[in-house]
């Protein structure tokens, strides 16, 4: 049964190191776009970030919602699925963001893969329907 808001473990899920896979719809032939990131959690909004110019990225922004499906990684038949709305973007802080979740997946302080000139983003989702399967 669907939820507006999440529970005790689907947050645990969202705060481990599993990866999130983000789905939104392509505004130019309408197939759904899928990309696995990084996540966590802000308040009840779930954090994700990337860098300026991804295509995923203007399909979230065009749809102004997306489904994020979070998998546990060691059960991989258990996740959170959270269809969501679009509660923020911003590109202040979201380098600090990045080396957020860079030290919960790698154990390292900073963001390895930043290139010259790339501008981070950080986009925050904010629950409408949330399930969870399986565990």
């Amino acid at each position: 049964m669907a939820r507006t808001s999440l529970d005790d473990r689907d947050r645990a899920l969202i705060q481990g190191r599993n990866f999130c896979h983000v789905a939104a719809p392509d505004p130019d032939d309408g197939h759904i776009h899928t990309v696995i990131v990084w996540c966590d959690l802000d308040g009840d909004r779930i954090v994700v970030n990337t860098a300026e110019g991804r295509r995923w990225l203007e399909c979230v922004r065009n749809a102004g919602r997306a489904t994020l499906t979070v998998p546990d990684a060691a059960n991989p038949y258990e996740y959170v699925r959270v269809m969501a709305r679009l509660d923020e973007t911003t590109n202040e802080g979201a380098i600090d963001v990045a080396n957020a979740l860079t030290k919960k997946y790698m154990d390292q302080d900073e963001y390895p893969f930043l290139q010259p000139g790339e501008v981070r983003v950080t986009l925050k989702f904010a629950p409408e329907r949330v399930s969870r399967w399986g565990g």
